[in-house]
């Protein structure tokens, strides 16, 4: 998978944030059996940007994602979602503000196979019983390059199309955020190198705030910015990356459990 020289145009530092995690904790279990997932992370992410988090298996990286979108409460800490306190709202107010104000891209697309196309991606549209604007519902359509496959079912679409009908879902609203978990994981690396040049696409041209989970150096490169954490807690930034790059600061996570392990 190669990259785009053409990416990352120079633009103003960003004033406003997005979303931040202020001392989160995140504990799994109990006793001896505890897991503490997420162990005092600290990280503020900026609108109008795309950022990458990435970090050694078990790091905490989907428990942070999870607790920023508010799928998932915390122990301790706060996460601000554009000035809203996640910890002050109840679990309907939760789903109430995942469904207007955040979008979400899975490895598993999570599409409904009864849906076509078209059904699938107007669906958070239709629950909150709102009209779709009928020039951003093309206007996704044409980009992802879907006009002619808008009438089928998942079952009827290759991998790639199905993630980017899942793409074109999470944008549709508008949101202030779209988080993606691992979105090129069941992608082939034509496909999602096309999904990740939308997605890039989508913050320089369209202002979006992206969010990413990746263990794929090469699709982190896409981002503006990554944020690396290890054990629970953020271990580093890198601002303009490049793969090599990624892949340097990784091998040091990943060093002291590779050397301490009996």
């Amino acid at each position: 998978m190669t990259t785009s020289t053409a990416r990352k145009p120079t633009r103003p530092a960003p004033t406003t944030v997005a979303v931040q995690a202020r001392d989160v904790v995140r504990t799994y279990g109990r006793g001896a059996a505890a897991v503490r997932a997420l162990d005092g992370a600290t990280v503020s992410i900026p609108a109008g940007r795309f950022t990458a988090i990435m970090g050694p298996s078990g790091s905490g990286k989907s428990t942070l994602m999870h607790a920023l979108a508010g799928l998932d409460t915390v122990d301790g800490g706060q996460i601000l979602l554009g000035g809203t306190d996640l910890g002050q709202l109840g679990e309907r107010q939760r789903t109430l503000l995942r469904r207007d104000r955040v979008g979400f891209v899975f490895q598993s697309f999570n599409l409904v196979p009864t849906l076509t196309a078209r059904e699938n991606i107007l669906l958070p549209l239709t629950l909150a019983g709102r009209r779709p604007d009928p020039e951003r519902l093309a206007h996704l359509v044409t980009t992802l390059g879907l006009t002619d496959r808008i009438r089928h079912r998942p079952g009827e679409l290759s991998g790639g199309q199905q993630q980017r009908v899942a793409v074109a879902r999470a944008l549709i609203t508008r949101p202030e955020i779209v988080f993606a978990d691992e979105p090129t994981g069941n992608l082939d690396s034509q496909a999602a190198e096309a999904l990740l040049d939308f997605l890039r696409q989508a913050v320089d041209d369209l202002g979006q705030t992206i969010v990413m989970v990746t263990h794929d150096p090469h699709a982190a490169a896409y981002a503006d910015r990554v944020v690396f954490l290890a054990d629970g807690r953020i271990d580093g930034e890198l601002d303009a990356p490049t793969a090599p790059a990624i892949l340097s600061r990784m091998a040091r996570l990943s060093a002291p459990a590779t050397t301490g392990a009996n």
